[in-house]
């Protein structure tokens, strides 16, 4: 890395004063709580994560304990306590630069054997020839086939709750080459973040929600619609403080009533006391419709509030009446589809408007076929009764995410460094992945604008293991035959590594100094990731990473804007609330700060100040108006989506299943984040059978099949296998399986996923023509007992990697990285001075 130590070295000589600052994050430990304890062993460094802020005790460079600060948070997982450390050192970990066998081989002939992917050996490398052989792939396919041919498959920034995270990194490093195609929307929320900003003018999957205290103090009942916020709210997206945990008690001891409407009872209804209501996956749409039917016959329907607050209900109203199609949408016709007795959901119905009701809509309801219409239902229902805006009541999509209900402090977050503009204007949403590869130009709708697919050449994926989370995994490896590079970036071994030719190593965030912010909604505290250790192997962080690329490039100026990377830090810093208080040196030193939540935002209501003044307060809606039947969406004309929740039945649900086929849902994990420590050896003690994910069943399915508890199944559809653990439960309805998503996967000979990956045989379909999202539960498959499985699970364990392996060294002069400039300034050359 020559050209890389030369510019750094003549950098820090030329602004020495970094010096102090660079070493800060190294100099300074903790005065964090145990740390303070005089007798206590004095290497504690505090560090922050998506499972919690903690002090990582360090001897001789190696950690040795995750000690939880209960200060900060009130319900440490076992992902704290157990994960961080073991997957710190683990096997899985990628320690040096490495590239594909045949990749190396034959980048300058382009015969590299993509078909080889995922199956042959990986060459252990230098940086200069990871980082040149990268560089080049770049330049070469922006010559030849321009900038769209990159895509850019990092999104979400998941990976760690810094920052500087790699998908920002990775965004701006390629701005400064002029760009990529990019992913657009998540699989989180995907059909939602389209539709609802058209409904209720918001996305609301990502919005804060009531303050728990107004909700105490006034909800009767709180219905929680595949809703599992004990669970879910384990993580979260900056750094995990668990603060509703004691407050979601509070909320039941105060004499709330819970409802739970789910196919299995989840770990929400025990801690809640909830009432079990089981439903047939996928048919959300229909039980809502047959509650508005039974609503309007008693005549509870809330007019005034309907005329005030909505437009189109009265369109909505002749369907669910049955005057459009003949078929009144009835509580016993609901049944019938829904599962739940006709009289249960007249109860439902009349208990739902009569009380102060809260509803909780899950985001996994929109991963569904027709799954935006399932929010756009409950919507619908509660504005029908005159819920929406009010003290405890109304409808939230984001309960069981990001500390959903925690107060607000309202005060300014770390941001880190901008990622600059983007010139290409290709996309593809997250999920759509599959149809781009094998249909270069193909047009597609998304949210009101008829696109079409880039033909693309070359997949960069930093800190995103897009291979897991993708759907109908036989087909994306297929598709990965089109592309001649795929470069991935990241700390372990997963799948979306395994499956890639360019291999570059990622220090942990225990290995790099970085900033984040506490609680994803409350916002109030901010924390500081300070390096514990150093970086493991040849690893180096996202920033180092691209900062090494863009130097190849000649661009190391313009991506590190001349300054110190903690330089960055402390500005990112001095733009949160909490810097007003606390100066710098004192947050470092201490781990964190504190930016309070003002007491008003304990009296905050989701909507209400639309409900109190909606002439002085609309909603981002066409007509200001919660939009019952959405008119800029039924103008799209997408036959799917008819711009009001309408009953359609799914692809594949119980209702239309083969004999034999059950229906499996899944669900996020209890001990993991997606697919983020299942490579914790101690973890999966905890709940791996015989080292494969559990899948629960109903009791009464498994005993037809022959299926005893702790067997092991295979699961199976037209679109692949996976091998399973089985968990038998009296708490899932008959005719459902429930198979967490995330598992690293293994095939076997026979093409099965020996670890039980979901995603193996999950539909690659979308949800509908208006937003393209996964609908990864809207899935059937066969389910037998395993008499076969071939070995045991080696998901967890390195590839085979050659580390003598001979190879011509690469002449970067030859390569001429540095044209990369001449490109650029070609895609600016149409642009008018302002706009460059």
């Amino acid at each position: 890395m020559t050209a890389f130590q030369i510019s750094r070295r003549g950098f820090m000589q030329a602004g020495a004063a970094a010096v102090g600052v660079t070493s800060l994050g190294h100099l300074m430990g903790s005065s964090a709580l145990a740390a303070i304890d005089p007798n206590s062993h004095g290497q504690r460094v505090f560090h922050a994560s998506h499972y919690g802020p903690f002090e990582a005790v360090v001897r001789d460079g190696r950690i040795t304990a995750i000690s939880p600060i209960t200060e900060l948070d009130h319900q440490p997982t076992d992902m704290l306590m157990l994960g961080v450390m073991d997957r710190t050192y683990d096997e899985s970990r990628i320690l040096y630069p490495m590239v594909r066998k045949s990749y190396l081989d034959g980048w300058q002939s382009g015969d590299t054997k993509p078909e080889l992917r995922g199956k042959e050996e990986f060459v252990q490398v230098d940086w200069d020839t990871a980082l040149a052989l990268t560089a080049n792939a770049i330049v070469q396919t922006i010559e030849e086939h321009g900038n769209e041919a990159i895509f850019s498959s990092s999104y979400g920034g998941w990976s760690n709750a810094g920052s500087f995270r790699p998908n920002v990194m990775q965004q701006r490093f390629f701005n400064l080459v002029g760009g990529c195609s990019i992913t657009q929307g998540d699989f989180s929320a995907g059909a939602s973040q389209v539709a609802l900003p058209h409904i209720i003018g918001d996305m609301e999957v990502y919005s804060p929600q009531t303050a728990w205290e107004v909700v105490r103090d006034n909800t009767e009942v709180f219905v929680l619609v595949g809703c599992d916020p004990v669970k879910n709210n384990r993580i979260e997206f900056t750094v995990a403080d668990h603060g509703m945990s004691r407050p979601w008690a509070e909320i039941r001891d105060a004499g709330c009533r819970f409802i739970s409407i789910n196919p299995q009872r989840t770990a929400s209804d025990y801690y809640l006391n909830a009432d079990w209501v089981q439903i047939v996956p996928n048919t959300d749409i229909a039980l809502f419709l047959g509650m508005a039917h039974h609503v309007l016959e008693q005549g509870l329907e809330d007019r005034a509030y309907m005329d005030k607050y909505t437009t189109g209900g009265d369109r909505w109203i002749a369907y669910v009446r049955g005057e459009d199609d003949g078929t009144p949408k009835t509580p016993d016709w609901a049944a019938a589809i829904t599962g739940i007795p006709a009289d249960k959901i007249r109860e439902l119905a009349e208990l739902f408007a009569k009380s102060r009701t809260q509803f909780g809509g899950a985001w996994s309801l929109q991963r569904a076929h027709h799954g935006e219409l399932t929010h756009h239902a409950i919507i619908n229902f509660a504005a029908l009764v005159g819920k929406i805006g009010k003290p405890g009541e109304g409808v939230g999509f984001s309960w069981h995410y990001g500390g959903g209900g925690m107060p607000q402090s309202g005060q300014s977050t770390p941001t880190g460094l901008s990622a600059g503009k983007n010139l290409v204007d290709k996309l593809c949403p997250a999920s759509r992945i599959v149809e781009m590869l094998e249909n270069p130009g193909k047009e597609f709708f998304y949210n009101g604008q008829t696109r079409t697919y880039p033909d693309i050449k070359m997949i960069y994926n930093a800190g995103n293991n897009f291979v897991s989370h993708q759907q109908d995994l036989n087909r994306l490896l297929k598709a990965f035959g089109k592309l001649h590079t795929i470069v991935s970036q990241d700390v372990w071994w997963t799948a979306a590594v395994r499956w890639a030719d360019i291999v570059l190593p990622a220090s942990s965030t225990l290995e790099r100094d970085d900033i984040s912010v506490g609680g994803t909604y409350s916002n109030d505290k901010i924390y500081a990731m300070k390096k514990v250790i150093e970086p493991l192997g040849e690893s180096m962080s996202d920033y180092e990473i691209f900062e090494a690329l863009a130097d190849k490039m000649g661009l190391w100026a313009q991506f590190t804007d001349s300054v110190d990377y903690m330089d960055h830090i402390r500005a990112a810093y001095e733009r949160t609330g909490a810097s007003k208080t606390t100066p710098f040196e004192e947050f470092w030193e201490k781990g964190y700060a504190l930016q309070p939540a003002p007491p008003e935002a304990r009296k905050w209501v989701r909507h209400g100040a639309f409900y109190e003044d909606p002439e002085k307060n609309p909603l981002h809606t066409l007509s200001g108006k919660i939009e019952m039947f959405c008119s800029s969406i039924a103008d799209m004309n997408v036959a799917d989506n008819p711009g009001m929740p309408v009953w359609q039945e799914p692809l594949e649900y119980l209702g239309n299943a083969k004999e034999g086929q059950l229906h499996i849902v899944s669900p996020h994990p209890w001990y993991r984040l997606h697919s983020q420590m299942d490579n914790s050896a101690k973890l999966r003690e905890l709940y791996k059978i015989d080292g494969r994910e559990p899948v629960r069943m109903n009791r009464q399915d498994a005993e037809v099949r022959g299926i005893a508890d702790g067997d092991l199944v295979e699961i199976r559809n037209e679109r692949g296998a996976v091998i399973a653990g089985a968990v038998l439960s009296d708490d899932i309805m008959p005719g459902v399986m429930s198979l967490y998503e995330g598992a690293w996967p293994d095939l076997d000979s026979k093409g099965r996923c020996n670890s039980g990956q979901i995603n193996w045989i999950t539909s690659e379909r979308p949800a509908s023509g208006l937003t393209q999202a996964t609908i990864a539960n809207t899935c059937v498959a066969s389910v037998a007992k395993c008499e076969d499985a071939e070995r045991p699970n080696q998901a967890h364990q390195k590839p085979a990697i050659l580390t003598d392996y001979q190879f011509a060294a690469i002449d970067e002069s030859e390569l001429g990285l540095d044209r990369v400039a001449d490109i650029v300034e070609s895609l600016y050359a149409e642009m008018e001075e302002g706009e460059r």
